[in-house]
């Protein structure tokens, strides 16, 4: 064979790659939730409407520690992948505009308050504190917008507008939860105390929803990485 052929390049599938960013913080805080509970660490429930434990507290103690902080820290490795390569598909949807180029900026902030969140966990003290509400709160908040404006892109293009309406639909919902929250505080703050557990659950549970359907969205519409070795010059 010529040593100046070209190889042949391989395809690889990403929508797995979607399907990580969804499932390892999924996993993960069920995970130590339930080795948290076998422990005794926490109380055995339903944390999505018994208030009986926050996500922060399955990863404080015991080996729950060891397994949220090893595998968050890579899942905010592979959301960081996953926003900067959302822009790239919408693109070859046929999306414009400059909002697409904010999905990598967002998802990098939101995984940045993933990191420091992760890192934090399970230090006593003030500042540690400040620092675990800093990074839910970068984390939470930059991951609905990113979501938001990737549904308000797949609205607009005629071959995913189904697809984003429902995505734009699963926003609101996930809008409406953290609305209600910051409502109920408001105005009944003593009683929201112990509920307000079950509103994070829900909360990060919309938004691994969201990642899940666009990991299926990934697969449908074939998007693929180009592996490759080509010419080199001379």
């Amino acid at each position: 064979m010529d040593r100046h052929s070209v190889a042949p390049s391989v395809r690889l599938p990403l929508w797995w790659l979607a399907l990580a960013a969804a499932l390892i913080p999924l996993l993960t805080t069920h995970t130590t939730y339930l080795v948290s509970a076998l422990e005794g660490h926490v109380p055995w429930c339903v944390p999505y409407w018994e208030p009986c434990t926050s996500i922060s507290r399955t990863g404080r103690y015991g080996a729950s520690y060891f397994i949220f902080k090893g595998a968050m820290m890579p899942a905010a490795v592979v959301g960081a992948l996953f926003w900067l390569l959302n822009g790239r598909w919408l693109r070859q949807l046929g999306a414009q505009g400059a909002g697409v180029a904010w999905l990598a900026w967002l998802g990098f902030g939101a995984c940045l308050g993933l990191v420091i969140y992760t890192s934090v966990l399970g230090h006593i003290g003030d500042t540690y504190f400040a620092l675990r509400r800093v990074g839910v709160i970068l984390y939470f908040s930059l991951t609905f917008i990113a979501q938001l404006l990737l549904s308000g892109q797949l609205r607009s293009l005629p071959d995913w507008r189904q697809s984003g309406r429902r995505l734009v639909s699963l926003c609101q919902l996930t809008l409406a939860v953290g609305i209600l929250s910051v409502i109920l505080q408001a105005v009944i703050p003593v009683t929201f105390d112990d509920i307000d557990d079950a509103f994070e659950w829900t909360f990060a549970l919309l938004l691994n929803i969201h990642a899940l359907w666009v990991a299926m969205l990934w697969r449908r519409s074939d998007f693929r990485a180009h592996l490759g070795v080509g010419e080199r010059p001379g």
